[in-house]
């Protein structure tokens, strides 16, 4: 039997566990999904009407404020705001410059978490690394009393497997530089771009309070750190001054906005769907993550309108709060729902963009995966392929994954995705329409086929 023919029976054995009428419906209603603009206004009315919505603060009030207004606008039911209480950081001032042998401004931007230089800022002596673990490894004394630089590349993909090995640096090099004695530190920014825009992001979460602080830290844009490898590469020192003027704040407000569509037959059976609502502060969290929060609400808006008596489970839709600080909505959510976990028949989040949907991933127990795989029929109709059995189902699906939800991964090409996220550019207009009616449309038959098949996938 050829290779192909034996993928092909493969796919043909998926269908076949949920009934043809099932999946002829779903396809239905996916093609009507991507003939709409839905999904796009969403992201339009989020971007425009609120903007950035960096967690804990009043501007991410104001986008829940507008979630709750969407949902019931639009004929959910249950609309609600659970909020939970964490910790606020905000930027302050934040300016780079060489001051020798060239002196000349850089374009940086702090990483979430960081503390404060104080308002005259830090001047020090740069010493560069290739990579996180040369400075882990680097004795002490060449890092003391110096800014130091982690120089490490973001491998471009389309999965974005090269993020986690890249944000590793983010994450942690404030700290070992603390344990060394420096000054400040500095990233090349976690992104494949090459414009002169610096990536932000947190390093430990918000809710890891307590030592160590950390030294002052921001990341770079990649033209600025390539310019200072230049001036390295032919003088032995290079002297930086940086200023970084953020703001922390012991007690803040966030929350999660929940809607639902009762289910008639199963209500207390969950299909959950989510994205997250707050965005870092630079741009306008278009792509990270209001595409995600357009596709989900749309999806489940045409699921909604085609099934006036409810689908045979309860559909609910989650717009995380306090993910990009460090997951906390969707820690919050776990610990809410704690006794009702069991009823979650399987989970999802939309967030890596807008990019076309190219694989379709479970996370489900190896007995399960071919009826999960159904659940993706419409989406390899799609030209999408059936992917691995490794998905996560998104950020803020952590907990509920290990709590033993059952979860999917609608997989995004996310081949510039890193070129966007957490930076200025970060806008409406990096969006294409069509491309987010195609996420919304592979998004309606999938929640379409699990909210009414009686399949269990645990």
């Amino acid at each position: 039997m050829t290779p192909a023919l034996t993928l092909l029976l493969s796919l043909q054995a998926l269908a076949q566990t949920i009934s043809p009428q099932l999946e002829a419906r779903a396809a239905l209603l996916a093609s009507q999904a991507e003939q709409s603009n839905l999904g796009y206004s969403i992201v339009e009315s989020l971007t425009t009407e609120v903007g950035p919505r960096l967690a804990g603060t009043e501007a991410e009030e104001r986008a829940r404020n507008w979630a709750v207004a969407k949902f019931e606008s639009m004929g959910f039911a249950n609309v609600r705001v659970e909020t939970f209480a964490l910790p606020v950081w905000e930027r302050g001032v934040e300016w780079a410059q060489i001051t020798a042998p060239y002196p000349q401004p850089l374009v940086v931007t702090a990483l979430g978490g960081s503390i404060s230089t104080g308002p005259d800022g830090v001047e020090g002596e740069l010493a560069s690394f290739p990579s996180l673990n040369a400075l882990a490894t680097a004795p002490a004394e060449i890092v003391k009393g110096k800014i130091i630089l982690v120089d490490e590349v973001m491998t471009r993909t389309q999965d974005g497997s090269g993020y986690s090995v890249a944000a590793a640096k983010r994450r942690q090099a404030a700290y070992i530089a603390e344990e060394k004695g420096a000054l400040a530190a500095l990233i090349r920014s976690v992104g494949t771009s090459s414009h002169r825009f610096a990536h932000t992001g947190q390093m430990r979460r918000v809710t890891e309070v307590g030592e160590p602080q950390g030294v002052p830290a921001a990341a770079i844009s990649a033209p600025d750190a390539d310019q200072l490898q230049r001036i390295l590469a032919a003088h032995s020192s290079l002297r930086l001054r940086l200023v970084l003027t953020p703001e922390r704040r012991p007690a803040g407000v966030s929350g999660n906005v929940i809607a639902e569509i009762p289910g008639r037959e199963a209500p207390d059976e969950i299909v959950l769907i989510g994205a997250h609502l707050d965005s870092w502060d630079l741009g306008t969290g278009a792509v990270d993550d209001g595409a995600g929060v357009g596709i989900v609400m749309a999806a489940a808006k045409a699921v909604m309108d085609a099934m006036p008596n409810g689908p045979r489970r309860t559909i609910r839709v989650v717009l995380f709060g306090a993910e990009e600080v460090g997951v906390v909505g969707g820690k919050a959510y776990a610990e809410a729902y704690a006794n009702e976990l069991a009823n979650h028949i399987v989970a999802s989040e939309s967030d890596f963009g807008a990019g076309r949907i190219w694989r379709f991933n479970t996370g489900v127990v190896e007995d399960k995966v071919q009826v999960a795989q159904a659940l993706g029929s419409v989406v390899r109709s799609m030209g999408a392929g059936p992917g691995s059995n490794a998905a996560t189902g998104g950020p803020d699906m952590k907990y509920l994954r290990e709590a033993g939800v059952p979860v999917v991964g609608l997989e995004q090409n996310g081949w510039d995705y890193f070129d966007l996220h957490h930076t200025p550019n970060d806008t409406l207009d990096k969006i294409d329409p069509q491309d987010l009616a195609q996420n919304v449309a592979a998004w309606t038959s999938f929640i379409y086929l699990a909210a009414n098949s009686e399949d269990s996938y645990r």
